[in-house]
């Protein structure tokens, strides 16, 4: 097989024509002369890009004037500390939901800013599904909700949202951001790292509902508030150029598939044919509910497990990258974010066929 298909969970595959044009303009973008990596952050041209970049953002996601964009850098765990520096009213403290290890890593930072309550959990079933709604135990006083709506590790997918909710909704979407329309109206602020379903790492997207900005006093250091960073347009320093490059002609590319109601729907496909050969005869099992099972990142075993090492070394034999599962669960993990074509799963499909023919 020569052609090779990535199925990390990230950094992750890019669409081929995004890093196509990227390549045809690396020398020179746009006859300016320079190289993007080149650029003034606060040239002309560089503020194009990002302004550009924001808009088709904004389009994408159907944002109206009550939220603000921000391209910050730090990826999406220092946002675990600064979102409760920014929004943590200490006499009031946060409810965090607990739906698997990047939940976990979050209420951790959280805690060393101030009171967090966890509010609901399924760490006693392994991390298998959603605590249902009516389960979580919240505060009426809380500053805000959080919750990880993807977990990559795990593999388990909020595929809706609750409503009415006491406090601002919070939510870490790092790794299906963009692989779905999205009710914005429902979150108070959605943050994301860019190396899973965006671009390269590098950057952190923020989308901050602007009556949250100026929650906590002046008294933050200015990297760290939200207020400050939207005062300076994202610029308070140089941010991650090249990486809101990417992610513009990212974000022009979703546009040129149709949306994200086009994606969402190929997003669908995409993963029914993992899980229904996950399902299929009994040789792979999914740890995951079904009812709340990732389209995104799909971890699954091997029923005898001893034969999942051999497993992963074949199918690196045959094109298929980044298989191993997560090193604190093990087991196997396909992601398949927006830029893994539908030829992609078809080949671990047959791969996954073939290996149980040899071995079931």
């Amino acid at each position: 097989m020569n052609t090779i298909y990535n199925f990390s969970a990230g950094p992750a595959v890019l669409p081929r024509a995004v890093l196509e044009q990227a390549q045809e303009e690396m020398l020179e973008w746009s006859g300016s002369g320079m190289s993007v990596t080149e650029m003034s952050h606060r040239s002309k041209e560089f503020l194009s890009i990002v302004e550009d970049a924001e808009r088709t953002l904004t389009s994408l996601l159907g944002l109206n004037e009550d939220y603000q964009v921000l391209f910050l850098q730090g990826g999406a765990t220092t946002q675990f500390s600064v979102i409760p520096m920014n929004l943590l009213e200490d006499s009031r403290g946060a409810d965090y939901i607990c739906t698997g290890q990047w939940s976990k890593k979050a209420i951790k930072e959280g805690k060393k800013i101030g009171s967090i309550h966890v509010a609901a959990t399924s760490e006693d079933r392994k991390f298998s599904d959603i605590p249902s709604y009516d389960s979580w135990d919240l505060r009426s006083n809380s500053s805000y909700i959080h919750i990880t709506s993807n977990e990559t590790i795990g593999g388990v997918e909020f595929h809706d949202y609750p409503s009415n909710l006491p406090a601002p909704l919070v939510a870490d979407m790092s790794s299906h951001i963009l692989s779905r329309p999205l009710d914005v109206s429902k979150f108070g602020l959605i943050y994301a790292g860019a190396q899973k379903n965006i671009g390269p790492a590098g950057l952190t997207i923020i989308i901050i509902r602007k009556d949250l900005l100026n929650r906590i006093g002046p008294d933050l250091p200015s990297m760290f508030s939200y207020a400050v960073q939207a005062d300076n347009q994202s610029m308070f320093n140089t941010p991650p150029t090249y990486a809101i490059y990417m992610a513009g002609l990212v974000f022009k590319w979703l546009e040129n598939q149709g949306g994200l109601s086009s994606v969402e729907q190929k997003n669908i496909k995409k993963s029914n044919m993992i899980y229904d050969q996950i399902d299929s005869t009994g040789f792979y099992r999914s740890p995951v509910a079904r009812n709340c099972r990732s389209r995104m990142n799909i971890p699954f075993r091997i029923h005898d497990e001893s034969l999942e090492d051999l497993f992963l070394k074949d199918a690196n034999d045959y094109g298929l990258l980044q298989l191993k599962g997560h090193r604190s669960v093990g087991g196997i993990r396909a992601s398949i974010y927006n830029a893994m074509p539908t030829e992609g799963v078809e080949a671990l499909l047959g791969f996954m066929q073939h290996f149980e023919q040899q071995h079931g």
